[in-house]
Parts: structure tokens; C-alpha cells; sequence
């Protein structure tokens, strides 16, 4: 396993009060430590996830328009 280093960022208040949790700090790093990976994008289980979910809403009916729409409407949600 690779050498852990203690490293600070900026987060906001949110995110600093849920991270005082040390289980949770522990896994948001190897969250981070995954995203810098050796994997490709194509690779990324999360990709995977996102590429399985989105064949899902195809087969239901959903053009990747909708799609894209909806993602954007939920990521403005997340912003207010």
C-alpha cells in the first residue's frame, strides 16, 4: 500500500463539521486517493456506475437529452 501523506484543503463549513468524523475523513481520502489513481476515466468504477445508470434510463425511454437536462437541474438544486 501506498504511503499515506496528512494534507489540508479548503472545504466549506458543511463539509469541515462532517469531516471531523475520522472514520469519514478515512474514507474521503481513499475517495481522493482513487479519483488520482493509476485507472483511466473509462475505468473509474464511478463512470461505470454513471455509464450503467444512464443505459438504464435509455431502455426506459429517456433520450440523452433528458438526461442531461435532469443532471442539470439537480446539480442548480445543489447550488441554492
Amino acid at each position: 500500500m501506498d504511503e499515506l501523506v496528512r494534507i489540508e484543503i479548503e472545504v466549506t463549513q458543511e463539509a469541515a463539521a462532517a469531516l471531523k468524523d475520522e472514520q469519514r475523513r478515512r474514507s474521503v481520502g481513499r475517495m481522493v486517493s482513487e479519483l488520482f489513481s493509476q485507472k483511466t476515466i473509462d475505468d473509474h468504477p464511478l463512470q461505470l456506475i454513471f455509464a450503467e445508470i444512464k443505459k438504464d434510463a435509455r431502455e426506459g425511454g429517456l433520450t440523452d437529452a433528458e438526461i442531461d437536462a435532469e443532471l442539470s437541474r439537480h446539480r442548480a438544486e445543489r447550488r441554492h
